[in-house]
């Protein structure tokens, strides 16, 4: 089961009843995944991890920091001077100009930057558009602050939005929509069209957006990354929400950042300060000297392109139909061809039986799509590890599934 459903928990110890604020909710596709790929020595190709280091520089500035005895509390907003190069690269890239003291908060990563902007806007009652498939963070965390996640379900192959479709959503209790672009578990980003249906509906309704961009150096193809901060309607209205762990290949550092106006980075810091207060230090004075350098980032694009036509040249006579990957380090692929097995259990034979973990597409549904044949792969390992995976793949009888 991948939610398993605990509408209430007993203490026996205190003999009291506990109402769970998550009740239909369990352990994440993801930790269910890598557990299972790890009890079978499976190569993980679904959660979302590079399996390399990041730069040796950037490791030397961390110990660096440490050395110097940069070990105490940053400050609650983040290292001024990190805050400032960041505000440097935003106005470099999207041209727009933010304020380093007022409008960014170095976070414990960027899912506690969701949590916390969910905090600051929604309040018991209010509702939230979320688009299905989602990264399973958004729901749960409107759920936690009493607010209620409405689903929009995308439908392959293309997974485009249905803007009238949101507009139908919309009701005077909503208050918030959630982006997330390029898009985990689809590998799509959005078009200029997309940006302009959002800018209407949010001036309209007065909404505010989370707008998750973690990859948003992670892009193909030639396609531009269009963040909320380029629109001058969706940056007065938008926490952006970004990630060092899949800028710099760490993930385990758990560090990213969020840019909103002064008056909504307000409310922000005012959860923020309760919840983490102070980021790890030593990394972020080590990532605010590494990211002065446009050259740090500005290549990850090809990088992580070719990483994902080499899988799919790879995979070449699996049987598998690989979906249009736009950004993300992450593949969809279409196994209807292989198999009539429901995603869960089909990613769980070719984990104990092929050596190879994915992810089901269903889990990022709250309605899941029962006649899709779709699992999720990250490419974001090496070469080796590619090819590796997919000759497992091969010599595996998958049409006997």
């Amino acid at each position: 089961m991948i939610r398993p459903c605990y509408s209430m928990c007993v203490s026996s110890h205190l003999g009291m009843m506990i109402r769970s604020k998550l009740p239909d909710t369990g352990t994440t596709i993801f930790t269910v995944m890598s557990a299972l790929a790890q009890k079978h020595g499976a190569i993980n190709l679904s959660q979302g991890f590079p399996n390399f280091e990041p730069d040796p520089r950037l490791r030397a500035l961390v110990t660096r920091a440490m050395e110097s005895g940069n070990n105490q509390y940053a400050p609650m907003q983040g290292l001024p001077e990190l805050r400032e190069v960041l505000a440097q690269k935003i106005l470099n890239l999207y041209g727009c100009q933010v304020s380093g003291e007022h409008e960014i908060t170095v976070t414990a990563g960027g899912t506690q930057a969701i949590f916390t902007a969910v905090g600051a806007i929604i309040h018991p009652g209010d509702e939230a558009i979320v688009f299905d498939p989602a990264y399973d963070c958004y729901a749960p965390a409107v759920r936690i602050f009493g607010g209620i996640p409405i689903p929009i379900t995308l439908h392959g192959p293309d997974f485009a939005i249905d803007w009238a479709a949101v507009e139908s959503a919309v009701t005077p209790r909503t208050r918030m929509i959630f982006i997330n672009t390029p898009h985990n578990p689809l590998g799509r980003a959005f078009t200029e069209r997309d940006i302009r249906a959002l800018e209407k509906i949010v001036s309209k309704h007065d909404l505010y957006v989370v707008s998750d961009e973690v990859y948003e150096h992670i892009i193909f193809d030639g396609l531009q990354h269009l963040s909320v901060l380029r629109s001058e309607i969706l940056s007065k209205r938008s926490f952006a929400v970004y990630s060092f762990g899949k800028l710099v290949h760490a993930t385990g550092w758990k560090v990213g950042y969020c840019v909103a106006p002064a008056d909504l980075m307000m409310e922000f810091r005012k959860i923020h300060q309760f919840n983490v207060f102070a980021v790890n230090r030593p990394m972020q004075h080590a990532l605010a000297e590494y990211l002065t350098d446009p050259v740090t980032y500005s290549g990850l694009n090809t990088f992580f392109q070719k990483k994902r036509d080499y899988f799919i040249e790879q995979m070449s006579g699996t049987g598998f139909r690989f979906l249009p990957c736009e950004g993300s380090y992450f593949i969809l692929a279409d196994y209807s061809a292989l198999s009539d097995l429901d995603d869960m259990s089909f990613a769980q034979k070719l984990t104990i039986e092929g050596g190879v973990a994915t992810i089901p597409l269903s889990p990022f549904y709250a309605n899941p799509i029962t006649d899709q044949r779709i699992v999720r792969f990250c490419f974001a390992k090496t070469e080796e590890t590619l090819a590796k995976a997919a000759e497992l793949l091969k010599a595996m009888n998958i049409h006997a599934l």
